[in-house]
């Protein structure tokens, strides 16, 4: 029999333009296709709550596209430091294919076993599967790390055309079962669902996670909410957002598809998105390579402040506001909606997000790394570069972060993101009946509109945890302090 190969998923769900998978089904040698699922943090960071339920309709709708053409993939858990190995020890394939991987465990884990394997004459094959352009690949005329957004795009793009995508296979040869060695597990085994209580219900109602519901949604994006984007993206109550993060974090779907499927758009006429719409959408394209960037750069970044000037600022973690602000109940309608929104579906517009998480670190001073581990244990397109790369932009102490004293009010980006509380009344509705002039800022109506509108500040609806004000005043002159020690 001719000699397997084997092919190793990680975060490239998916057939189409999958470069190492394409490499691999081009050897024309039987596959051995595997997914190992690892919860140790050994080699990275383990997938929060709500990841771990996408994962699992993910690999289902894999294992399916797969079997339609003719492959099967095999389900592994634990350590793929030693998963792997002994895999390997009992097919003895002739080469091993993979897309790499961008967190230093991650890395490390790969050249240890590219390094092993190797020296038992065994080829392995990586490629690029995940990124337009490698974190190494993009640096400052003096050959450093890029710190700031701008140049750094610049910098990518030049003289560089993102590859087009290539299709899926049509067809694989698999390999036999192994006779020895780890044994392949069912899906149910790796417990990736939520049990008591299954809080997964609005994300089901919401999502279809897979390569089709990616292309899917892709269309969706084009066909509606593309056209006017960079008008409208700001707007949760409008459809004007891809709403593609998800199946990029898992690799459902590649950028280059993405990239592509935009600018055909305008070319074919099939959408009316101007030019500028094409250059903001693929500039937030940008926004995830320069995430990656940081992450290869600085591994700790969910961890360390970018700016070590921000070790000494004076959080106050008050876990009496921390839970209030979980819980989408901080008296505030559009951070509530925005955390609300989180919970029952497994994501927020990204407006919201900054929003939501400016009031944590600046109203309420609680440290960046307690919502960014919030939003990675609740958020299904959290991944280990944009979401705390994010999180510490809004913090201001990131890389080419907003400054701290940029404080968010909350009322002021309600009344100019959801003018007609659309967004706001979907996510709270016991404020449904309050007129606009107030739904934004509830505390401000009079007693009899609040009747009205059956709100009972305190009892149906809570008051604001904080003053907005003194808050705001009290954020600053911590920055201050901060400013004035170092």
């Amino acid at each position: 029999m001719t000699d397997p190969v084997l092919y190793w998923f990680r975060d490239d769900l998916r057939l189409a333009d999958n470069p190492a998978l394409a490499a691999a089904v081009s050897s024309a040698k039987p596959l051995h296709l595997i997914y190992v699922f690892d919860d140790s943090g050994r080699h990275g960071r383990p997938l929060g709550a709500a990841q771990r339920w996408w994962l699992h309709q993910s690999l289902t709708r894999l294992s399916a596209d797969l079997a339609a053409i003719g492959g099967r993939l095999d389900l592994y858990h634990g350590d793929p430091a030693a998963v792997v190995p002994a895999l390997v020890a009992a097919i003895k394939p002739s080469s091993i294919y993979w897309n790499r991987r961008y967190h230093t465990q991650s890395i490390a884990c790969d050249k240890a076993l590219k390094a092993e394997f190797e020296s038992q004459g065994i080829a392995v094959k990586t490629f690029s599967g995940t990124l337009i352009r490698e974190p190494w690949e993009v640096a400052s005329k003096v050959g450093a790390p890029m710190r700031v957004f701008t140049p750094f795009w610049r910098a990518a793009r030049l003289d560089f055309s993102v590859p087009q995508p290539k299709p899926a296979p049509s067809r694989l040869e698999t390999a036999p079962f192994a006779l020895s060695g780890p044994v392949a597990v069912p899906l149910q085994d790796l417990k990736l669902l939520p049990t008591t209580p299954d809080w997964s219900g609005g994300m089901a109602e919401h999502w279809q996670p897979g390569e089709q519901g990616a292309l899917e949604t892709l269309d969706r994006f084009i066909d509606g909410g593309f056209e006017g984007y960079g008008e409208h993206r700001n707007r949760p109550d409008l459809p004007s957002t891809s709403r593609l993060s998800p199946y990029l974090r898992f690799g459902e779907i590649s950028v280059h598809t993405v990239w592509h499927t935009a600018e055909a758009s305008l070319h074919t006429g099939r959408s009316l998105a101007t030019t500028e719409d094409l250059r903001i959408f693929q500039s937030e394209l940008g926004w995830r390579e320069f995430s990656y960037h940081l992450l290869y750069h600085q591994p700790d970044i969910a961890k360390i402040n970018v700016q070590r000037s921000f070790d000494g600022f004076g959080w106050q973690n008050d876990p009496a506001k921390l839970k209030p602000w979980q819980q989408g109940k901080t008296g505030y309608p559009l951070v509530d909606a925005g955390m609300r929104e989180l919970w029952q579906t497994g994501f927020m517009h990204n407006r919201v997000r900054m929003v939501v998480a400016s009031f944590l670190v600046k109203h309420l001073r609680i440290d960046w790394r307690l919502g960014e581990e919030w939003f990675w244990d609740t958020l299904l397109d959290a991944d280990p570069a944009s979401n705390p790369a994010s999180w510490q932009w809004v913090a201001g102490s990131g890389a080419d972060a907003a400054p701290y004293y940029r404080i968010f009010n909350p009322m002021l980006q309600s009344e100019k993101f959801d003018p007609e509380g659309r967004y706001l009344r979907k996510f709270v509705p016991e404020l449904t009946k309050l007129p606009n002039a107030y739904l934004h800022a509830p505390w401000t109506a009079k007693p009899a509109e609040l009747l009205a509108a059956g709100v009972k500040l305190g009892v149906t609806y809570p008051r604001p945890i904080v003053n907005h004000e003194q808050a705001r005043e009290s954020a600053l002159s911590a920055y201050k302090a901060l400013k004035e020690s170092a």
